[in-house]
């Protein structure tokens, strides 16, 4: 759910130049030999791979241009373009429960997505994928962490804005992540409060700890070191079994040669059932096992705008 309650922005139409910068993992000659640890991936979880029109209670890949990103006529024209295909594979979404914060989940021994990497690894497959992991932690008096994966097959491009988020360091990072939402169905009351259409520099309005392992890198969204942002996801989640939301996530383009921006991923939840959470235990220690960084990073909590005005309310 959208933690950055913002007013509905326009959606320009412009041209969005092919040249990206970036990588396709779609388009990747080995995308063939990842099919089989992706597909278990993406059918393991307990919230189910749905029908994106009609399916609920589960979670589906809304097409990338539902999005509109900055155009590469932004920084002249402050012109926005549907967002296109993604760069990296959407590989599936965790629901989990805990009676404690769920950090690193990519580390842990029952983390099924990775494991199905292992797997197919252990084979001499896949051995050039990378996943992507952005886990969104919601306080309570139990604690739940939603999960959404991203995976590319072939090395990611040296010096694209991706591989210098993902190599770089945290406060580089946390001056780019941005997510971007767009509510597709839901009481008025949510609407108010999230916004229809809103983009939020996470790194900015919240507490996000970066875990980077050599074949993965986990973004832990610390809800609940909002008490605002707290409370108006707590309000969406009274109405969750009503709500369909849209949430693509993007490395923040600030340069010309940066431009277009381009989605990391998207993924639509579909009027989820708080029941339908995977109860895991309680990581006794911090879990750091394979993780090589680590960063806290408080933030006022009166609101970040970025440089065209989308509100970064938290």
């Amino acid at each position: 759910m959208n933690m950055c309650p913002t007013k509905q922005k326009h959606r320009s139409s412009g041209g969005r130049a092919s040249k990206s910068g970036e990588h396709t993992t779609t388009k990747t000659t080995n995308a063939t030999t990842g099919m089989e640890w992706k597909s278990e991936a993406i059918h393991g979880g307990s919230l189910r791979h749905v029908d994106l029109h009609t399916g609920t209670n589960g979670w589906a890949s809304p097409p990338g241009d539902l999005f509109s990103l900055r155009s590469k006529q932004y920084l002249t024209k402050r012109i926005k373009s549907p967002a296109g295909e993604y760069l990296l594979s959407p590989v599936g979404m965790d629901w989990l429960k805990s009676t404690a914060k769920l950090d690193n989940v990519l580390a842990r021994p029952d983390n099924r997505v990775f494991h199905a990497l292992r797997k197919a690894q252990a084979l001499g497959r896949s051995l050039k994928s990378f996943i992507l992991a952005v886990n969104l932690q919601v306080p309570g008096k139990d604690h739940h962490s939603a999960v959404f994966y991203f995976a590319a097959e072939e090395p990611i491009p040296a010096g694209s804005l991706l591989y210098r988020f993902v190599n770089g360091d945290d406060s580089f990072r946390n001056q780019r992540f941005k997510i971007v939402n767009r509510i597709v169905k839901g009481p008025w009351i949510v609407k108010k409060a999230v916004g229809n259409y809103s983009a939020c520099l996470l790194g900015k309005a919240l507490t996000c700890n970066y875990h980077r392992a050599p074949n993965y890198l986990e973004i832990d969204v610390d809800i609940g070191s909002s008490a605002i942002a707290s409370a108006i996801l707590h309000l969406a989640l009274g109405y969750v079994t009503s709500v369909t939301i849209d949430m693509g996530f993007v490395v923040e383009a600030q340069a010309e040669e940066e431009l277009p921006e381009r989605l990391l991923g998207a993924v639509r939840v579909c009027q989820m059932e708080m029941s339908s959470a995977t109860v895991v235990d309680a990581p006794h220690a911090p879990a750091m096992a394979r993780g090589l960084s680590f960063a806290k990073v408080n933030h006022r909590q009166s609101g970040d705008y970025d440089d065209d005005g989308e509100n970064g309310n938290i």
